[in-house]
Protein backbone atom coordinates (compact mmCIF):
# COMPACT_ATOMS: atom_id res chain seq x y z
CA UNK A 1 0.00 0.00 0.00
CA UNK A 2 1.40 3.37 -1.08
CA UNK A 3 1.63 6.13 1.45
CA UNK A 4 -1.26 8.71 0.77
CA UNK A 5 0.83 12.21 0.17
CA UNK A 6 -0.75 15.51 1.54
CA UNK A 7 -2.81 17.82 -0.68
CA UNK A 8 -1.14 21.52 -1.69
CA UNK A 9 -3.04 23.73 0.59
CA UNK A 10 -5.73 25.23 -1.43
CA UNK A 11 -6.86 29.15 -1.16
CA UNK A 12 -10.51 28.91 0.01
CA UNK A 13 -13.59 29.96 -1.55
CA UNK A 14 -14.92 32.16 0.77
CA UNK A 15 -11.51 33.83 1.41
CA UNK A 16 -11.68 36.79 -1.02
CA UNK A 17 -8.59 38.09 -3.02
CA UNK A 18 -7.28 41.46 -1.15
CA UNK A 19 -8.34 43.85 -3.74
CA UNK A 20 -8.97 46.99 -1.60
CA UNK A 21 -7.89 48.25 1.46
CA UNK A 22 -10.45 47.34 4.48
CA UNK A 23 -12.29 50.31 5.49
CA UNK A 24 -11.43 52.04 8.83
CA UNK A 25 -12.91 49.56 12.14
CA UNK A 26 -16.42 51.36 13.65
CA UNK A 27 -16.25 52.01 17.27
CA UNK A 28 -19.28 50.55 18.88
CA UNK A 29 -20.81 50.13 21.87
CA UNK A 30 -22.55 47.42 24.10
CA UNK A 31 -23.42 46.42 27.52
CA UNK A 32 -21.18 43.39 28.95
CA UNK A 33 -22.88 40.55 29.10
CA UNK A 34 -21.42 39.76 32.52
CA UNK A 35 -21.71 43.04 34.83
CA UNK A 36 -23.72 45.25 32.66
CA UNK A 37 -21.40 48.19 32.04
CA UNK A 38 -21.46 50.29 29.25
CA UNK A 39 -18.21 48.92 26.60
CA UNK A 40 -16.62 50.07 23.72
CA UNK A 41 -15.54 48.01 20.88
CA UNK A 42 -14.69 47.90 17.28
CA UNK A 43 -16.71 46.40 14.64
CA UNK A 44 -18.69 44.68 17.58
CA UNK A 45 -15.55 43.24 19.46
CA UNK A 46 -15.72 43.84 23.05
CA UNK A 47 -13.52 43.28 25.96
CA UNK A 48 -14.69 44.82 29.54
CA UNK A 49 -12.20 46.24 31.46
CA UNK A 50 -14.11 45.99 34.85
CA UNK A 51 -14.78 42.38 34.28
CA UNK A 52 -12.44 41.11 32.31
CA UNK A 53 -15.00 39.49 29.77
CA UNK A 54 -14.20 38.99 25.83
CA UNK A 55 -16.94 38.64 23.25
CA UNK A 56 -15.96 36.13 20.98
CA UNK A 57 -14.04 37.34 17.30
CA UNK A 58 -16.38 35.52 15.31
CA UNK A 59 -19.27 38.05 16.78
CA UNK A 60 -17.81 41.23 14.78
CA UNK A 61 -19.75 42.58 12.46
CA UNK A 62 -16.80 42.67 9.49
CA UNK A 63 -14.11 39.84 9.25
CA UNK A 64 -11.15 40.27 10.22
CA UNK A 65 -8.35 41.39 8.06
CA UNK A 66 -5.73 38.61 6.88
CA UNK A 67 -1.58 39.25 7.73
CA UNK A 68 -1.04 40.68 4.05
CA UNK A 69 -3.89 43.18 4.87
CA UNK A 70 -2.52 44.90 7.86
CA UNK A 71 -0.79 47.70 6.80
CA UNK A 72 1.83 47.70 10.12
CA UNK A 73 2.68 44.07 9.02
CA UNK A 74 6.63 43.78 9.38
CA UNK A 75 8.17 43.09 6.22
CA UNK A 76 11.70 40.76 6.52
CA UNK A 77 14.16 42.70 6.82
CA UNK A 78 16.83 42.69 3.76
CA UNK A 79 20.68 41.24 4.91
CA UNK A 80 23.44 43.64 4.02
CA UNK A 81 27.09 42.34 3.83
CA UNK A 82 29.19 44.22 5.25
CA UNK A 83 32.03 45.56 3.09
CA UNK A 84 35.46 44.41 4.33
CA UNK A 85 37.73 47.85 4.88
CA UNK A 86 41.53 47.39 3.62
CA UNK A 87 43.96 45.69 5.79
CA UNK A 88 45.73 47.30 8.27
Amino acid sequence: MTPRQPKPASPQASDPEPTAPLPAPELTESECRRCGTLIAGLDGRYACGVCGWVNDHTEGHRRLPRADEDPDLPRPRRTHRRRRGPAH
